[in-house]
């Protein structure tokens, strides 16, 4: 056994080089021990999909043992994500210190086997399937480690999603935030308020590159979860050991929302029946009037989500994300009814105004157990202590939050986010803002170095965004994502050295063979080579921004 192609990168990996690996074959049993039963399910699926074999219960056996094990607490307890993996010749030996942990080394098995083990069935009937000798020792650097996924400017069917939590599950991911509402489209259904999924999750017609393009697509885009499409989802994440964590946006980037029920817009400076789903990018101007029927709208569509997004679906489900960044305040400034408000509460200004929204929801969150995460502009006016923040417009608000003893997940636009452009050349499709090669991410660095020993551990972990105003469709959006992801999940999992000093090299003789993965899954990813034909977008607007982008 070699690491030389495990993605991301394992702690410790002990190669047996003249010991016989162990055969998958017919007659193989999988012993499951108390706890690890959906990894087991999970194997079945995988593994005996693609080999052929049934992967039967059983404790021994000619064929020999997959042991599926967790370990008691104790000395060398590899934590709840940590395992070790043994491969003999007549047993493979999975032992984790959870049911997660079981479920990431199952991941490395399934990689040890090769390119051809992430199909969905046999290449070659009888084929002889071999794990290499040898040993691995493994466990997270980061208890988060996220994708972002914006379903609102283009739409994702449910199909897409589940794909989706595979990918995560393959490169050992294990937060999908799942980014729900904005102007341009909602896309869950709320029963008690039908129109905003009725109305508030079309739109007639959508801008084709940046915004500033002249292009368009003349066609209504849209599309929603059921409640019920939301629940499979949960659940689908849960047997993967992902947590959702959903962001309904609140109070700007509410458009689509107001579209639906103008009562919740500022009527009285603009004609909000006139309000149409957004048709194209950028903030929308028209948010949230401050009044007490929109806070108690927003706890209703609240109390119906808590119950789709069960917090004990995963170590990070009890999280409610409220979006609370890019809030216009053009309106709030023009309206009587805002500004009344203002002057009731005794704050200073609409900045104010702004925090006493989030604040709200806070308190509201915190007495029914869940912790409120927001992107790093909630800071502004203080946080209750169980609040989070998501620090996106660099690393500044992730070490304020940190320093006033907030949990932070760093997600960084000008390190981590994905709808950024890959490289400086013509052919790249929309070029979106600054170069993020493969490399660049690669040495992105979660925890920002001027942080305490104790501050420190307030960095829950890092995730990447996909913003999707310019991917309208899912093979858009694996050209963004992969291979990029691949390289981020091996900086929220390995225990890698300084950014400089990181081995690219070696990643990028790993990445040939993880390129094979990618595509025996159908991933859509951009070549080391650059954009295939099909995957150009000649003649649409991007917005690019030469330089490298600052270290803020």
């Amino acid at each position: 056994m070699t690491d030389s192609a495990l993605i991301p990168a394992p702690g410790a990996v002990r190669h047996v080089p003249d010991g016989d690996g162990f055969v998958i074959g017919e007659s193989t049993v999988l012993d499951a021990g108390p706890g690890t039963e959906a990894t087991a399910r999970w194997l079945r699926a995988t593994l005996g999909a693609v080999t052929g074999c049934a992967l039967a219960p059983g404790t021994g056996g000619d064929g020999g043992t997959i042991r599926l094990r967790i370990d008691p607490p104790g000395a060398g307890h590899p934590g709840p994500e940590g395992y070790r993996l043994h491969i003999g010749a007549d047993a493979v030996a999975l032992h984790g210190g959870g049911p997660a942990g079981v479920f990431w080394g199952a991941q490395t098995l399934r990689q040890l086997l090769g390119p051809d083990a992430f199909r969905r069935a046999a290449l070659a009937p009888g084929r002889r399937w071999t794990v290499p000798a040898g040993s691995v020792e493994d466990a997270p650097r980061f208890p988060w480690r996220g994708l972002m996924l914006d379903v609102s400017r283009h739409f994702m069917p449910k199909e897409g999603v589940l794909r989706y939590l595979d990918l995560l599950a393959a490169h050992k991911l294990n937060v999908f935030h799942f980014h729900l509402t904005d102007d341009q489209g909602w896309r869950v259904q709320i029963k008690r308020f039908p129109r905003l999924t009725e109305v508030g999750s079309w739109r007639a017609r959508t801008k084709f590159g940046h915004r500033a393009s002249p292009l368009w697509e003349e066609k209504p885009h849209g599309g929603f979860y059921t409640q019920d499409d939301i629940r499979e989802i949960v659940a689908y994440a849960a047997e993967r050991h992902i947590s959702v964590v959903p962001e309904i946006d609140i109070p700007g980037h509410s458009q689509a929302a107001i579209a639906a029920y103008p009562e919740l817009g500022n009527s009285d400076v603009i004609d909000t029946t006139s309000l149409t789903v957004w048709d194209s990018w950028g903030v929308s101007e028209n948010v949230l009037a401050p009044t007490d029927d929109t806070l108690r709208f927003y706890e209703g569509v609240f109390e119906e989500l808590l119950g789709l997004f069960p917090a004990d679906a995963g170590p990070f489900s009890h999280f409610f994300h409220i979006g609370g960044d890019e809030c216009a305040k053009d309106q709030w400034k023009r309206s009587p009814a805002a500004q009344a408000r203002i002057e009731e509460l005794g704050l200073a200004d609409e900045d104010e105004l702004q925090s006493w929204f989030v604040r709200h929801f806070d308190n509201w969150l915190s007495a029914r157990g869940r912790r409120l995460i927001g992107w790093d502009e909630i800071l502004e006016g203080g946080l209750a202590d169980g609040a989070a923040v998501s620090s996106w417009r660099g690393y500044q608000g992730g070490v304020t939050a940190a320093r006033a003893g907030h949990d932070v997940v760093m997600c960084p636009e000008q390190q981590v986010y994905l709808d950024y452009r890959q490289d400086a050349g013509e052919d790249e499709p929309v070029p979106i803002a600054y170069v993020r090669t493969l490399e660049d991410v690669y040495r992105f660095e979660p925890v920002p170095s001027e942080l305490t020993e104790a501050q420190a551990r307030h960095v829950l972990g890092t995730q990447a965004n996909v913003w999707t105003e310019v991917m309208e469709d899912s093979a858009r959006v694996d050209y963004q994502v992969f291979p990029r992801l691949a390289a981020f999940a091996e900086v929220a999992w390995s225990a890698l050295p300084a950014p400089a000093e990181r081995d690219f090299a070696g990643f990028e003789r790993r990445m040939a063979v993880h390129y094979e993965r990618l595509d025996a899954l159908g991933v859509a990813c951009r070549p080391p080579g650059g954009p295939l034909p099909w995957q150009k977008r000649p003649g649409v607007l991007g917005r690019p921004i030469e330089g490298a982008p600052p270290n803020v």
